[in-house]
């Protein structure tokens, strides 16, 4: 999960930076289009001359996996797919700062109520160090705090990797959404105050030495678990090596089950609208079923008696010798659809979140992924 501030792996919060001059014109039209439902929404807004009718959203559930651009953030992506679609419901499972590119997965409707279990999920970066100089804010984007003149071998990297990976405590990055008091540590930071972070324990599954352009600087490749911080990463492996160094390129390549195969360009997925819109296509190719964020959870087909009970939130007894011997959170189908999440235990399902998934969905070639 990237964390709001400056390109980190952090808890998920809401994206606070978003930039205010940018590239991406779509973007800053979707926020337009906010301004006019917020306006269109004033009783007092409908006695004007010239007033356009607000265009219903529709229904539409599961997840498009977008390959987000370099200096657009999270939530300016939102709000352009959920204009795309002209979806009611949108919101994405970890944010990605405006520095960094790679995958954003988007839930669309019914999918956002799957979207804790992307986000505890393990993630990929690809990220880029660059040499001889700290930074306040550990990326690109902040004030050299310290120089020096010292460059690591590649021998040197590549002894220090085993020392990154397992079970390791970090010190977050005094700009991430860490909360100090009640503040954000980075609104703090950005007050001038000094903010000190205790260590926490972070699991980093894997760390490799991917390349080594020149002497100024290291691209490495990290799988990781939730909570780690990428920046710091860089920060601490610049200290030890003798040197200092920060985030100067970073690309997320897998969030929990969706890996690059999975990402859509931005571009791709205007073309597919205008496609759509005129009838060559559908934006259903562009979605994954909402059932993808769960591949680690077992699924339970149930009979359409105990189909009909489940999606009144009433318990389902297991009877029988063919009752599944599982216990624990599982999700429930019925004739291969996608009905609930629920736990089993004490021998009925409890249901604890039902999908209603009337409207658009995914095609049903996406069920068969690459």
């Amino acid at each position: 999960m990237m964390d709001p501030a400056h390109g980190t792996i952090g808890d998920e919060q809401p994206d606070t930076r978003d930039v205010q001059k940018n590239n991406f014109p779509e973007a800053n039209d979707a926020m337009a289009h906010q301004e006019a439902r917020r306006v269109n929404n004033d009783p007092r807004a409908g006695k004007q001359k010239g007033n356009q009718p607000r265009r219903d959203r529709r229904d539409v559930h599961g997840w498009v996996v977008l390959d987000k651009p370099i200096g657009m953030t999270s939530t300016q992506a939102v709000a352009v797919l959920k204009r795309l679609f002209n979806a009611k419901r949108a919101g994405h499972a970890g944010t990605l700062d405006p520095l960094a590119s790679g995958g954003l997965p988007i839930a669309l409707g019914e999918a956002t109520k799957t979207v804790p279990f992307v986000m505890d999920g393990r993630k990929r970066y690809r990220f880029t160090v660059c040499w001889g100089a700290e930074r306040d804010t550990d990326d690109i984007e902040g004030q050299v705090t310290a120089t020096s003149d010292q460059r690591p071998s590649r021998e040197a990297i590549l002894a220090l990797l085993p020392r990154f990976t397992g079970v390791i405590e970090q010190i977050p990055p005094r700009y991430s959404a860490i909360k100090v008091q009640g503040e954000r540590a980075y609104d703090l930071a950005r007050d001038g105050e000094v903010v000190e972070l205790a260590p926490r324990p972070v699991e980093i599954h894997h760390l490799s030495l991917v390349d080594q352009p020149d002497n100024d600087h290291a691209v490495f490749e990290a799988e990781c678990g939730k909570g780690t911080y990428v920046r710091a990463l860089a920060r601490d492996m610049g200290r030890i090596l003798g040197t200092y160094g920060h985030i100067c390129a970073l690309r997320r390549t897998l969030v929990g089950p969706f890996g690059e195969n999975d990402m859509i360009p931005l571009d791709q997925l205007e073309a597919l609208c205008h496609r759509a819109a005129s009838g060559e296509g559908s934006l259903a190719d562009a979605l994954l079923p909402v059932e993808t964020a769960l591949d680690d959870i077992p699924a339970l087909a149930v009979t359409r008696a105990d189909a009909a009970r489940l999606h009144r939130g009433q318990a389902v007894l297991l009877r029988g010798r063919d009752a599944p011997n599982c216990s624990g959170t599982v999700y429930v189908t019925a004739a291969g659809r996608l009905l609930a999440l629920a736990e089993v235990g004490n021998g009925e399902i409890i249901p604890k979140r039902v999908f209603n998934l009337t409207g658009l969905t995914a095609s049903p070639g996406r069920n068969e992924r690459n």
